[in-house]
């Protein structure tokens, strides 16, 4: 695994709630980060069919755009019943001409579900993928997965996403029932994260 020796990095994001969660991450290491959206940067179209596919070219148009390393993370719902499915496409089902209705996802993987008369439990996992790159066109790949199983109806106002119907493994609580700093000490994200922050540990 390549070390992190610089001391910048662009979070390959136009998210400002993800550069504030990854800015109090590495603050300790001595990163000073900056966001692909406060850069004024394009967003690139994802074209891939893998979470690895699409992290990747998110951070390699950042680092290239900017001469940077740059970190990038995709992430998404697996469910086995599904095939997978949404996968890569999990915010794509939340589409609307009028922005995403995860409420409206939710539904629609249920009913999915329902027509193929899926068996209980119905198995599925939150996945991330991470993605460093470096100018040079190197980079290093960090994966979480969290396990558990969708349920009906939604349970719990907390969280985003798909989050009111996935139960983690080893709880009988949905995401969307969790404590926001509970989740993230378990989750798919926090699992990725575990792994990328030991390239920065020479710099602590």
């Amino acid at each position: 695994m390549r070390k992190f020796t610089g001391s910048k990095l662009v979070v390959a994001t136009h998210n400002q709630g993800k550069l504030e969660e990854m800015t109090a991450l590495l603050g300790p290491y001595g990163v000073q980060l900056t966001s692909a959206g406060a850069l004024g940067l394009p967003e690139p179209e994802e074209t891939e069919t893998t979470f690895i596919g699409n992290a990747r070219i998110k951070a390699h148009a950042a680092v290239q755009a900017t001469g940077i390393p740059s970190l990038s993370d995709d992430s998404g719902i697996e469910i086995d019943a599904l095939h997978g499915a949404p996968g890569v496409y999990t915010a794509d089902w939340a589409e609307t001409p009028s922005g995403r209705d995860f409420e409206m996802a939710m539904r629609k993987t249920h009913e999915k579900l329902e027509a193929i008369d899926a068996p209980q439990p119905r198995r599925a996992a939150f996945c991330c993928t991470m993605v460093l790159a470096w100018p040079d066109g190197h980079d290093e790949v960090f994966e979480g997965r969290m396990p558990g199983q969708v349920v009906w109806p939604m349970r719990g106002q907390l969280g985003h996403g798909y989050d009111p119907i996935f139960q983690p493994d080893g709880y009988d609580i949905t995401f969307g029932e969790m404590d926001r700093w509970e989740k993230n000490k378990i989750s798919h994200r926090a699992r990725a994260i575990e792994k990328l922050v030991r390239i920065f540990e020479d710099k602590g």
